[in-house]
């Protein structure tokens, strides 16, 4: 199994993370806490009796940016898949653009979500939200590692050195030549 072929392995894998932590964050309601209850995207809960929140135009933004970045996890994911699969497939630049775009949507969502709710007193982020802003990273990772092109050519464009010595052959003589004259060198 070749580099190229390994990072996009890796690639992949931490699409399907960033892919899951978008989706257990989407999905779930416990992005704030707050004495009595919790809130997520979707839902608020109070005392135990959960009901919807009424629309707010920055919770629709938020909810509608980390639906769209789980949307493109998938893709980027089946991509990824496809691409492992199927070793002639050339759609990794694609596949990297689906990972970045998750990234940024996740981006805009979580920082939206963040503006609104930072003021707030005895309001505190929970697991949720934390969850969202770690498959931030792992998306745009896998965006970055799934690009196996710019790898490849890197490594065949560097030339190897054929003809002259390395630098660990060149240094015993070096140091010698700057030694004193001891009887080690004498016959």
């Amino acid at each position: 199994m070749g580099v190229k072929r390994r990072l996009q392995s890796g690639g992949t894998l931490l699409g399907f993370l960033a892919q899951i932590l978008t989706i257990l964050s989407t999905a779930t309601n416990y992005w704030i806490r707050y004495p009595g209850g919790h809130s997520g995207l979707w839902q608020e809960c109070n005392g135990g009796i959960c009901s919807n929140i009424p629309c707010q135009t920055m919770l629709a933004v938020a909810g509608a940016c980390m639906v769209l970045a789980a949307c493109s996890a998938v893709v980027g994911l089946v991509m990824g898949l496809r691409i492992l699969y199927h070793e002639g497939d050339s759609r990794g630049q694609t596949m990297s653009g689906t990972f970045f775009l998750c990234g940024l949507l996740l981006l805009i969502a979580l920082t939206g979500y963040t503006v609104k709710n930072a003021w707030k007193n005895d309001v505190f982020f929970s697991w949720s939200y934390f969850s969202g802003w770690l498959a931030l990273p792992f998306s745009i990772l896998a965006g970055n590692l799934d690009s196996g092109k710019r790898v490849e050519e890197t490594a065949l464009s560097t030339p190897l050195p054929t003809d002259s010595p390395s630098p660990s052959q060149g240094l015993p003589s070096t140091l010698r030549s700057r030694l004193p004259h001891t009887r080690q060198d004498r016959p």
